[in-house]
């Protein structure tokens, strides 16, 4: 995705802060893990192997018409981080050592996890055409 707007950028950001602050209090995440997240953020916002872009635009229209790119570009950023989330925490309980961890993340189960969520959240999205409290349940935990 080239340069998103500030806009856009805003919208997204408040979306996925709000999503993952229901499940994990965000403002209280220590200094490395907010980093982490920022930094998955803004990895995820670039998008710059257009799967985010693709799969927005090859969504049917009545899918689109639910929600803005942005706000969804949000959802899907804060599933994503709730996914690695987990999965690192089980990683970290699983590995003897910092090596192990690393070798770990260097396997590409990060970048499949976030292709991962990315079908997922696509998938609610469509199922919340015709799923009226699917639709409510993304409102409700997009919402502040």
């Amino acid at each position: 995705m080239s340069e998103v707007s500030a806009s856009y950028r805003d919208t997204a950001e408040q979306v996925a802060f709000n999503v993952a602050n229901k499940v994990l209090p965000m403002a209280q995440l220590p200094e490395s893990l907010a980093e982490a997240y920022q930094g998955l953020f803004n990895e995820l916002l670039e998008d710059r192997a257009m799967a985010f872009g693709k799969a927005w635009d090859a969504l049917p229209a009545s899918a689109r018409g639910l929600m803005e790119k942005a706000a969804f570009h949000g959802f899907y950023i804060a599933n994503a981080w709730l996914q690695l989330s987990r999965v690192a925490q089980e990683i970290a309980d699983q590995a003897e050592t910092e090596e192990a961890v690393d070798e770990n993340e260097y396997n590409g189960v990060f970048g499949r996890l976030a292709e991962q969520s990315l079908k997922e959240s696509l998938r609610k999205l469509k199922k919340a055409r015709t799923d009226r409290s699917m639709l409510n349940s993304f409102k409700q935990v997009m919402a502040p």
